[in-house]
């Protein structure tokens, strides 16, 4: 009689040798538990029950929903990837500014002169600071404070999403409240302030919606929108645009159905992305014609 193994997961009393289906060309007496097809040692994982093949395993993450938070964010352990990688981002552009003599900084930074011939600097300026360093730790230590709640509850795609959209949002508060017709309208701003106050927002509307006290959270955005009052050369205004579009993402996140939550995930911030740019082209397009009343 001839053996043949040209049969893969052929069943045992056939007479023929049962081999792995992914390698033919070994002879494999174990079956996966879950499909009943050989598998060889380099194809078995181990089960709750004898082993399974790499093929089911793979089909069951596939098909397993993955644990979700009460905003529709994905559990996941370990640290806050996000907010540390923005965190060092920041920090090595800090070391940058200052190895540079101020060069990386003008590079970078925003000011309503040239945001519509350099539209980059709307979200570079966010990973700016001034060389005190009582700026960046003063912002990076908040980041740290609020990320390390916000990025697991929301989860790292809608937590950056927010993030980086309340840094535009920001700037384009600098470009809103700014006029050609005074200094403000030249005036460089550097800072992760307004994505932070984005964050302020968003962490308001997350305590609420878990039933906690948010008064704590109110009485910090007071005391931070009032600082300007007291301290010189803060950007105010890029405090109030970013904590406007905190609150509506933040807003949109904990308040969305559970049947609807991966669509506001995507839909909200869209349609905040387009009220900003949208802001930012009409205020820009009212520019020319002020400069022609004055004969410019």
């Amino acid at each position: 009689m001839i053996i043949s193994a040209s049969t893969p997961g052929a069943p045992q009393g056939t007479g023929e040798v049962p081999v792995c289906p992914r390698h033919p060309d070994r002879p494999s007496y174990v079956r996966c538990q879950r499909c009943g097809r050989p598998a060889c040692p380099e194809c078995q994982r181990p089960a709750a029950v004898g082993v399974q093949c790499v093929d089911c395993v793979k089909e069951s993450a596939r098909t397993t929903r993955s644990a979700r938070t009460v905003f529709g964010g994905e559990i996941r352990q370990g640290r806050p990837v996000v907010t540390l990688t923005i965190i060092g981002i920041c920090v090595v552009s800090w070391v940058l500014q200052l190895a540079t003599g101020g060069a990386w900084t003008e590079r970078w930074w925003f000011a309503p002169s040239i945001g519509q011939d350099e539209p980059w600097t709307f979200l570079t300026a966010a990973f700016l600071h001034s060389t005190s360093p009582l700026h960046i730790l003063f912002n990076m230590y908040a980041l740290w404070i609020v990320g390390q709640y916000l990025e697991p509850a929301f989860g790292r795609a809608r937590f950056i999403t927010l993030y980086l959209l309340a840094a535009v949002g920001g700037q384009v508060g600098v470009l809103m409240l700014a006029s050609p017709f005074d200094d403000s309208w030249r005036t460089a701003v550097v800072g992760a302030s307004g994505a932070i106050f984005g964050l302020f927002g968003a962490i308001f509307f997350a305590m609420k919606k878990l039933g906690r006290n948010a008064s704590q959270i109110l009485v910090l955005i007071a005391i931070n929108l009032a600082l300007p009052l007291f301290i010189p050369n803060i950007a105010w205004q890029a405090h109030v645009g970013g904590l406007l579009v905190g609150l509506a993402l933040g807003a949109a996140y904990a308040y969305a159905p559970r049947d609807k939550r991966q669509l506001v995930a995507w839909l909200a911030p869209a349609v905040v992305g387009v009220v900003l740019l949208g802001l930012t082209v009409w205020k820009y397009s009212t520019v020319p014609s002020i400069g022609s009343l004055l004969g410019a």
